[in-house]
């Protein structure tokens, strides 16, 4: 079920109905039950797939927490961490893998045979492994007592605002949440809906318009050159920040309605001055969770620059492969892993080079310039993410600064005042949440301006959004 359905649209206020109309001790079960047919309406057989890895995270945990062997319990920890991504590399990296062992075996004269497998990838399957890995991880560290009840872990895994896509939450976080009880708040309430509604503007009205333009360019790059390149890469970038940012307000959104707390999952990620702070904003609940499940394992920054630097790009092209089974990804993740490793490498220098030039680092201008800095980094590396195969996105990288063709997809002026202008407007609005105290003062105001403000969002998102049920991006991996 999409958040921008009319299915929605009727599923969500039944749901928050029901549960603040159930007693405490039941409403767990009502979620329970909207989360698995939340989850069922896609594809009704494979929920049964979810619950099964889920039960054997369940029982592994149970039986950490019944031992202070540590070999035992690493044990139960490896059966939990191999179900998981046994099933996540059955269903989206198998034929990738085989795929690539033929093209190997081939390139070396050899003549094999591999099998396909014609399954349909889960929805969200990524983003739900890593939140039950997780919770087996937290439970061999001691950081998490396992939990007895296992609808209820059911409910910590299935549980529906977040997850299809996230934010991959932590078990600590997420699992005691249910056992609290939660009163109807009106300010909570409307809090939720606000953000849903902002989460709904960037998906519709700019996610989905901005996506005509990237699609109509990168479906078929050999017609165009560096104008429609350039755009369409620019376009591309926030059309797949409006698209998850969007969802992930939604969900974080939906999830405040019934009472819960979801952690932040994005935070003004184009306004980042390095590429470091770029992932400090950017899909939050995955990059710290590479950190503190990968990363640090690794040794983190306690180690050599050599080693540090191949930590940093193990994590990167994992993260890669993560978002997709393909060479795309994996470059996509290798090209930020190496922005990150000179950055850190060479940032000693810039700064004396700065400094020894009496440049003030601090200043407006030199700011703005990292921010366009970092933009073009992480844009020019959307190009491998956004590509439809390796050769498409060799063919774009190569034409950037390519002139000789300034045709662009055949769109209206009122296309691209549109486009840009939602654009703008968002950035505006995201670059006064860095003053608080100024949304504290309108959330002050008379209830007539607020809700006219409201309103207003919702009539631009009635008159200007993209009702065509477009997927989120995300869905896929």
């Amino acid at each position: 079920m999409l958040f921008n359905s009319i299915e929605f649209l009727f599923f969500f206020p039944l749901v928050v109905w029901v549960y603040f109309s159930l007693s405490h001790q039941t409403r767990w079960i009502w979620l329970l039950l909207a989360s698995c047919y939340f989850y069922m309406v896609w594809n009704p057989p494979y929920i049964l797939l979810l619950l099964f890895s889920s039960s054997i995270d369940y029982l592994a945990a149970l039986k950490m927490g019944q031992t202070a062997d540590k070999t035992k319990k690493r044990k139960y920890l490896l059966l939990s961490i191999l179900s998981n991504l046994g099933i996540l590399f059955t269903f989206k990296y198998f034929n990738f893998f085989t795929d690539n062992l033929k093209l190997l075996t081939s390139s070396l004269g050899l003549q094999a045979s591999f099998p396909t497998l014609k399954l349909i990838l889960p929805l969200g399957i990524s983003f739900y492994t890593f939140q039950a890995l997780s919770y087996a991880i937290d439970v061999y560290r001691d950081k998490l007592k396992p939990e007895r009840n296992y609808f209820k872990f059911a409910l910590y895994i299935l549980f529906f605002p977040q997850l299809v896509a996230g934010p991959i939450e932590r078990s600590t976080h997420l699992l005691p949440q249910f056992y609290k009880k939660t009163l109807f708040d009106e300010a909570r309430v409307i809090s939720g809906l606000r953000l849903m509604l902002w989460g709904l503007f960037q998906k519709l009205v700019i996610a989905d318009n901005l996506s005509a333009f990237v699609q109509a360019v990168y479906g078929k790059p050999t017609a165009y050159a560096a104008p429609a390149f350039i755009l369409a890469t620019y376009f591309f970038a926030f059309q797949i920040y409006c698209d998850f940012a969007g969802y992930s307000n939604i969900a974080i959104g939906s999830a405040r309605v019934l009472g819960f707390d979801l952690m932040k999952n994005f935070d003004r990620p184009y306004f980042a001055t390095s590429v470091t702070d770029f992932w400090r904003r950017w899909h939050i609940s995955l990059s710290t969770w590479f950190k503190d499940y990968l990363y640090i394992p690794l040794g983190g920054n306690r180690v050599s620059i050599p080693r540090w630097s191949f930590n940093i790009l193990a994590v990167f092209i994992i993260s890669g492969l993560w978002h997709g089974a393909s060479w795309t990804f994996i470059i996509w993740g290798a090209l930020h892993g190496l922005y990150m490793v000179a950055e850190n490498i060479l940032k000693p220098a810039w700064n004396r080079l700065f400094s020894a030039l009496k440049i003030d680092t601090r200043s407006f201008p030199f700011t703005a310039a990292k921010v366009f800095l970092v933009f073009n980094l992480v844009c020019f590396a959307w190009i491998f993410f956004r590509a439809n195969s390796l050769q498409d996105a060799g063919f774009i990288a190569q034409n950037l600064l390519n002139f000789h063709n300034w045709s662009l997809p055949e769109f209206g002026p009122e296309y691209f005042v549109l486009a840009i202008s939602s654009i703008i407007l968002m950035e505006a609005i995201q670059a006064l949440q860095a003053y608080p105290n100024l949304w504290r003062k309108f959330y002050l105001q008379p209830a007539w301006l607020r809700w006219g403000m409201y309103s207003a969002v919702l009539w631009i998102i009635f008159l200007f959004g993209e009702f065509s049920k477009r997927q989120f991006i995300y869905f896929v991996f």
